[in-house]
């Protein structure tokens, strides 16, 4: 009998529980089905107190409506706001919504992304919110400590270490410290551009049988190359002279006995030398054969050629490096070293072998298209075949940048020029080392 009794209290306790639970789901789905609807009609201002009852009686309820929606709320809050009190009210419940949305949905929002996020903001609105450089490089330092994977916005990686730039001008870090994340932010760059390029290779490796989705996705890789791309020479220029050979080998020379069995730290420090055009000192020829001793690679080998300019370097380069992707860097450094030797032909050589290596980078043909610029006045018989290499180099730049390839083509001889030359539609051959031919355009 006792047993009977149990039972059945316990169903009905359920079926209350049960109740309750439905009421509160079509609480949630009635205020949140408000919320929504006002966002989407930029009702800001009257989506917010439906959005106040949502993150905090049902914040788990639906990731999509009450986060993704909140997001749009408090941004149009935000720039629609006329006080400096209202900003910062929005800001910091923008940041509460994105603390909401890691607590409960924490496997679809990481710390390197939300958090980064959160950061990214304070950032935009440090003057309005009394943040200091230290502050905001603290938080970003948690992030990349923690969840360095996620931790890939261009932007934020970029901000993170201008904030080292700032925090070592006014002797809080010390020059190993700046070096050093320098070259942390460089790595995860790196590292961003290679995935993503590697995505993008197989998408252009498919030609033009992409599907909508296919090409949104190669739109999308190519914009991630090319920020990254950017935000990679942004952080050089940050550095600047803060990073000289001046600088450097003092550095390097202090600490070379007790790093030099350290293998990161002799890439590192080869790197920074070659890259600061240290390349002639004894430091950097001592640390690439301290590190070409331990273990030898491609990059060093290719040091070590620059060096000795000696063939079985050049081969060993090749030897050492399997990768695609590094390959493509190593030939395109190397053709950089040609072009800054004026050794053209065999540049032009080793760009192309980076494009063909990695597709997605198109740096290599803007890099051609410069050369023949450079050559406008050495090569060609006359003034018309001199600027006809414009052409030439239009059409290179054509496959990385088409801005680029009509200020070329800008330079080239006009449509009146061609007329008077009696040259339309004939091929000219162009010797010097450029060797190529060009048709001149029918008029």
């Amino acid at each position: 009998m006792k047993t009977n009794i149990t039972l059945i209290i316990a169903i009905l306790f359920l079926g209350l529980n049960s109740n309750f639970a439905q009421t509160s789901n079509e609480d949630c789905t009635v205020n949140l089905s408000l919320f929504v609807e006002a966002v989407k009609a930029d009702k800001f201002a009257e989506a917010l107190p439906y959005y106040r009852i949502a993150i905090k009686d049902c914040p788990k309820f639906n990731q999509s409506a009450i986060y993704k929606y909140g997001e749009d709320m408090f941004e149009g809050l935000y720039d629609a706001s006329t006080t400096d009190a209202k900003k910062v009210e929005y800001i910091n419940e923008l940041t509460t919504l994105w603390d909401s949305r890691i607590e409960n949905y924490a496997s679809k929002s990481p710390l390197g992304k939300y958090g980064a996020k959160k950061t990214e903001l304070k950032y935009d609105n440090r003057e309005l919110l009394g943040l200091s450089d230290e502050q905001i490089y603290t938080e970003y330092d948690a992030i990349y400590k923690s969840d360095l994977k996620n931790f890939n916005n261009a932007k934020d990686l970029y901000v993170y270490f201008k904030m080292m730039v700032s925090l070592y001008d006014k002797g809080q870090k010390t020059p190993q410290e700046l070096f050093n994340k320098y070259d942390d932010v460089v790595d995860k760059i790196d590292t961003e551009v290679e995935a993503n390029s590697v995505k993008l290779n197989e998408l252009i490796a498919k030609g033009e049988s992409l599907s909508s989705k296919q090409e949104t996705h190669k739109r999308i890789y190519t914009q991630r190359v090319d920020a990254f791309e950017k935000i990679s020479g942004s952080l050089e220029q940050l550095l600047g002279d803060r990073a000289n050979c001046e600088v450097l080998i003092p550095i390097y020379q202090k600490d070379y006995e007790a790093n030099k069995n350290d293998g990161q730290w002799l890439q590192r420090a080869m790197n920074k030398l070659y890259a600061k055009g240290c390349k002639t000192d004894p430091m950097f020829v001592k640390i690439v054969k301290q590190k070409y001793s331990l273990a030898p690679n491609a990059d060093v080998a290719r040091y070590l050629y620059g060096i000795t300019g000696e063939q079985k370097y050049l081969d060993e380069i090749f030897r050492l490096e399997t990768d695609p992707l590094k390959l493509a860097k190593l030939n395109y450094n190397l053709a950089l070293e040609f072009k800054g030797k004026g050794s053209y032909g065999q540049a032009r050589t080793y760009f192309y072998k980076a494009a063909q290596l990695n597709p997605a980078d198109t740096k290599p043909y803007l890099q051609v298209a410069a050369m023949y610029q450079a050559s406008v006045k050495s090569c060609g018989n006359d003034n018309f075949e001199k600027r006809a290499i414009y052409w030439l180099a239009a059409s290179e730049a054509g496959k990385a940048s088409s801005s680029t390839a009509a200020k070329y083509k800008a330079l080239a001889p006009t449509k009146t020029e061609i007329f008077s030359s009696g040259k339309s539609g004939q091929t000219i051959k162009i010797g010097c080392w450029i060797g190529r031919s060009i048709t001149v355009p029918t008029i």
